[in-house]
């Protein structure tokens, strides 16, 4: 076939496509109908992985899962923008890593609301100004927010799901590689990328920012300004993306968590986060997380933190495989709180 034959081919595959998109639309909209009928959440990660996986298993032909999922990622974006005027508030401001986890979430099509705190985040989300909040929890290599996990303490809120995003800092600049004079970023990219900064730029000053964005504005404005970040910067701010994934750690891995007034239902594949305080008794740690190891429950995480209420009181939080409402889980909490002095279930979410 000539290459005219092949451009006509996939024109008439295009016109297909967008015919089916739009049939797909008008039952979209009936599904929202009848979730606002019933008070159901419009947005619904449950369903929504397993239909990325069965679309991945279903897929025969040469597009890879990443490109699938990507893909219908914009596809439900757009489906959710049409059952609601979706608002997403997470840690801004715009072109952080938190709003590139919040796309990989939720897709272009709904509206984005950049916070200057977790606080702020969590606030949104809590007066109804916006429907869901992404913030981090914990990064492969620096450990756990802090922040966000002291804000659950007293939050309302639960988590209603999550996600991974791979960390990779890229250098980027309105000039030519060789034109740099000055590097500017955020103290925690900086530092991810100390060792490629010594071998590639050792004699050039390196400044700390607020945020990568705020790197970004000054590499737009200033001559011979680059900034470390990543590569939606270069996308919102016309930069060109000079240098690739220079992080000293290639698995440099954030999770993220998307917080809303409900638990996500259970999909038989879940991750459970609660926090507790145990009873200032001998041993009392050791009892409170015997029922875990007693029902074979996979617990993934423990991290402590001070209450803020009381001196050397402190809150754990942990994370379990199993839904809340799983009998094994029902039971273990139960033995649990048997031992503590305060027990909060933060959410269960798709693993």
């Amino acid at each position: 076939m000539t290459l005219d034959d092949l451009r006509v081919k996939i024109d008439a595959l295009d016109t297909d496509l967008i015919r089916l998109l739009n049939e797909r639309a008008d039952i979209v909209h009936e599904v929202g109908v009848i979730k606002k009928r019933d008070g159901l959440e419009i947005y619904a990660p449950e369903r929504e992985e397993m239909l990325l996986r069965k679309l991945v298993e279903k897929s025969e032909g040469r597009l890879p899962e990443n490109s699938i999922r990507a893909i219908y990622r914009e596809i439900m974006s757009a489906a959710l923008a049409l059952e609601e005027d979706l608002k997403i508030a997470y840690l801004g401001p715009e072109g952080t890593w938190t709003h590139q986890a919040a796309i990989n979430k939720f897709g272009h099509s709904v509206g984005y609301l950049p916070q200057p705190s977790f606080a702020d985040v969590f606030d949104q989300v809590t007066r109804k100004l916006a429907d869901y909040g992404v913030v981090p929890i914990e990064n492969s290599t620096e450990g756990a927010v802090t922040h966000t996990l002291d804000l659950f303490a007293d939050s309302p809120l639960k988590i209603y799901g999550q996600m991974m995003l791979t960390i990779e800092n890229n250098l980027m600049a309105k000039c030519e590689r060789e034109e740099i004079d000055q590097i500017y970023s955020h103290p925690q990219v900086l530092a991810q990328c100390r060792g490629w900064l010594n071998t590639n730029f050792r004699d050039i000053p390196v400044t700390e920012v607020s945020s990568t964005a705020a790197g970004a504005k000054i590499a737009v404005d200033q001559k011979g300004a680059a900034v470390l970040g990543g590569s939606l910067l270069a996308e919102m701010y016309g930069l060109t993306l000079l240098e690739k994934s220079v992080q000293d750690l290639a698995t440099n891995t954030t999770r993220f968590l998307v917080i809303s007034h409900k638990t996500c239902p259970r999909t038989g594949d879940d991750r459970t986060s609660m926090m507790f305080s145990v009873r200032d008794e001998p041993g009392s740690l050791h009892k409170a997380l015997e029922p875990f190891e007693e029902l074979a429950i996979n617990m993934s995480k423990i991290e402590s933190r001070p209450s803020k209420r009381r001196a050397w009181e402190y809150y754990f939080f942990v994370d379990i495989a199993g839904h809340c409402e799983d009998e094994e889980v029902v039971s273990a909490i139960d033995q649990l709180s048997k031992h503590c002095s305060f027990v909060k279930i933060l959410g269960s979410y798709p693993a």
